[in-house]
């Protein structure tokens, strides 16, 4: 009888991983995440600081028109309006 304990993955791409797996005798990664590289948390600071300011500042230099315009083309390609 089959070793019915291991539970086979669901997902396509889980699927598809682990028949490449099985097919070049390479591991399987259960969890991605795992191999992924973490983020230089300077990096990660420095650029969440540049994008606080860059909204504020950008607003701050538009005339009340171009904001309007801005908004309504915003909102436009939000709900699918052509203007």
């Amino acid at each position: 009888m089959p070793n019915r304990s291991r539970k086979k993955p669901t997902d396509i791409n889980s699927i598809a991983a682990a028949i490449v797996g099985e097919a070049t005798a390479e591991p399987i990664l259960e969890n991605a995440a795992e191999s992924v590289p973490e983020k230089d948390p300077f990096a990660v600071a420095l650029g969440r600081r540049g994008g606080l300011k860059g909204g504020n500042a950008r607003a701050a230099k538009l005339t009340p028109e171009q904001r309007k315009e801005s908004a309504q083309k915003a909102a436009a390609a939000r709900w699918g309006k052509s203007k």
